[in-house]
């Protein structure tokens, strides 16, 4: 059996985002909500976060592209929080802050810049305005002239926090795609181009697995960190890097997104691995160091095999998409309310705690990917 995507777009469009909408969006209140108890109710909270108001912002724009009522108001409500009360008149971001705009936590984080700039850039995707792209160079202007690092990327916050990770710079080559799409800037192409290379130069190991954590001058992590590979990541640079090849023509882009992707295969495929989900952490050689299960590394798996169906060609990658899917409904995604067990055990047994918002970015992405590229077959 295989995907029939007009099903998969209906269940994205009519339910998913909608109820979405409703459960994050309130006129009369002010940013989004961040996190949902385990009976699936709003938190009441006056904290608010970049990155939770950024990634929603990137949703509600995405919905809107999709044709879901509704979803344009709630991106711009997102846009117009992120951009008053999350950014200070210095034009940095809190990393939170309350409802009424006061500094939380007032340092700039990178993870959350990279996010920032993602939704900017569909913010104007959505609504074809340009002003959101000035405040995109901004952004871009501060992390250059401010978390630059001397040895290559970007320190991690305003505070010098670490290890370095290999993430938020994965995060701002996704925003740079993004904001290349609707910007002429060249900046945005050349950005690209750094990020993978610093990527190809300094956190693939020499077996071509790519760390996590690491010390000042892109050594490994000293300690058990130092090992960690997350399956998960590698699945999400390989969906990036066939589109960096898309943008830019890059041969060592794909090349490296076939070795991402099969190194993550195998973890997947293992016999260790009888569930066939994408477990949280490995080691170089693939030992299980977190047999756990979240969501989004399920996610990003669908995104690389989308990928691989559209660059490669691939057979194998559709019938490993039709599979996943199902499982990623079978073990996480509630499909009457759209709600989601975050996490599973080492046991496959879901994990009781609180839904972050935030993971609605990986699930839309995934499954928009999935409508765009499948064609035809049967029913969920």
């Amino acid at each position: 059996m295989s995907i029939d995507p007009d099903d998969l777009k209906a269940w994205l469009t009519n339910t998913l985002l909608p109820s979405w909408i409703d459960r994050a969006f309130d006129p009369a209140r002010l940013g989004f909500v961040e996190y949902l108890g385990p009976n699936g109710m709003p938190e009441t909270s006056d904290l608010r976060t970049t990155l939770v108001t950024a990634r929603l912002t990137y949703v509600f724009s995405h919905a809107h592209l999709l044709g879901v009522p509704g979803a344009l108001a709630a991106a711009r409500h997102g846009f117009a929080f992120l951009t008053s009360a999350c950014r200070h008149a210095d034009g940095r971001f809190s990393h939170s802050c309350t409802a009424r705009g006061e500094a939380v936590d007032g340092r700039s984080d990178f993870y959350d810049l990279a996010f920032v700039l993602f939704a900017l850039g569909w913010f104007t995707k959505a609504t074809g305005e340009t002003d959101a792209l000035a405040i995109a160079g901004e952004v871009m202007d501060f992390l250059d002239g401010e978390l630059a690092h001397p040895a290559g990327g970007y320190r991690e916050d305003t505070l010098g926090t670490q290890p370095r990770r290999q993430n938020p710079h994965m995060h701002l080559l996704e925003a740079c795609h993004a904001l290349a799409a609707v910007s002429p800037d060249p900046r945005w192409l050349a950005t690209a181009d750094r990020l993978v290379r610093l990527m190809r130069e300094r956190m693939l190991d020499a077996n071509g697995t790519l760390g996590e954590f690491f010390s000042e001058d892109w050594t490994t992590f000293p300690g058990p960190r130092g090992l960690i590979r997350e399956p998960g990541h590698h699945f999400e640079w390989t969906w990036l890097l066939y589109h960096h090849e898309r943008l830019t023509g890059s041969g060592e882009a794909r090349d490296t997104a076939r070795k991402l992707h099969a190194f993550g295969q195998r973890q997947v495929d293992a016999s260790v691995n009888p569930s066939r989900l994408v477990v949280n952490e490995v080691d170089p050689t693939g030992h299980v160091l977190n047999g756990a299960a979240l969501l989004w590394p399920q996610t990003e798996y669908l995104k690389a095999l989308v990928a691989r169906i559209e660059f490669e060609g691939d057979d194998d990658a559709a019938a490993r998409l039709d599979q996943h899917l199902r499982l990623t409904f079978q073990h996480f995604v509630d499909r009457k309310s759209g709600l989601w067990v975050n996490q599973l055990d080492d046991q496959g047994r879901p994990m009781s705690e609180r839904l972050p918002v935030r993971v609605l970015y990986h699930l839309v992405l995934a499954l928009a990917e999935i409508c765009r590229v499948t064609k035809g077959g049967t029913a969920l």
